[in-house]
């Protein structure tokens, strides 16, 4: 089991389940939830509940529980397909969906409903966790995957990301006005060298290059939409924060975590097109922005 302590020294107000997702980034907000719930978690050697209010000078312990040998295993979860033949399936995720089992999240995830819904039909190259996962999205980011029923398809659509030729555009809202309507953020991303958790412009990372233009000015925020020519971890999060407009919801990168109690990032990939690679044929697909977005919208209009 391993154990961690924290004296809180700052972030006064949050709730007790917020304050360690801040803290403790490696799991999930549910998995967190979860052990206050199990009474692994105390605050001056007492157990509270998650809405707890922590307070400077609390002492917070928590005991995490030694991980179970992953499991794998398919579930009858629902899913909202937008299009499926005989080697891919799109689909449209939810905000609070996992991807893929991880530590926390061996249940629930998108793996394990398409490990239900294509009955073994999926590539294997990614290995027994990801199987069938060509590129994932954040967890707290919603909108369309595309998933390889083989590996034929798999190594095709992988190259196509590889060589940056699919079309993928995500709807967001970042705080602040911005001023200038069309924005090219060219800038490398790797690991954060004070926080290993977290991504960063560094110059030693990765080349990435997001495309920033703006759809519409709000109360105060932006309405904009993301076009992506590199895909690195974070990459939108990442690139807005870098140019002092982070995503409104977005508890890693931005400050504004708490208002309008949203459960994260207001992020949504809303276009993906690609080669089909049985036919070469391009395919485009779209997605609504879900109902949370779209009456925050209605909110920032007025």
């Amino acid at each position: 089991m391993e154990s961690y302590v924290f004296e809180v020294e700052d972030r006064e107000g949050l709730r007790l389940d917020v304050y360690l997702s801040e803290q403790l980034k490696q799991y999930s907000r549910n998995y967190i939830q979860q052990m206050i719930k199990d009474g692994l978690v105390t605050v001056n050697k007492k157990s509270e509940k998650r809405k707890y209010i922590i307070k400077i000078g609390d002492e917070v312990s928590v005991q995490v529980p030694v991980p179970k040998e992953l499991d794998v295993k398919s579930q009858n979860i629902p899913l909202d397909i937008v299009f499926e033949d005989e080697d891919l399936l799109i689909i449209n995720k939810p905000q609070g969906m996992v991807v893929h089992p991880g530590a926390g999240n061996y249940e629930n995830t998108v793996v394990n409903a398409i490990l239900y819904h294509c009955r073994g039909q999926l590539s294997s190259i990614n290995g027994i966790i990801r199987p069938g996962i060509v590129h994932r999205i954040d967890k707290d980011t919603s909108g369309l995957l595309m998933v390889a029923k083989n590996n034929f398809t798999h190594r095709s659509l992988a190259q196509q990301l590889k060589e940056h030729s699919i079309t993928r555009q995500y709807h967001a809202i970042a705080v602040g006005k911005i001023k200038d309507h069309k924005i090219k953020i060219d800038a490398p991303i790797g690991r954060n060298p004070n926080n290993r958790l977290k991504m960063a412009v560094v110059e030693s990372g990765r080349n990435a290059i997001t495309h920033v233009s703006v759809i519409s000015p709000l109360k105060d925020h932006t309405y904009i939409e993301a076009q992506l020519e590199t895909g690195r971890t974070h990459q939108i999060r990442v690139h807005m924060a870098y140019i002092k407009h982070p995503l409104l919801g977005d508890e890693v990168y931005g400050k504004e975590s708490l208002k309008f109690n949203l459960e994260g990032q207001v992020l949504h990939a809303k276009t993906l097109g690609f080669i089909h690679p049985r036919n070469n044929k391009y395919i485009e697909f779209n997605s609504e922005i879900p109902n949370y977005f779209s009456k925050l919208l209605n909110i920032l209009k007025t």
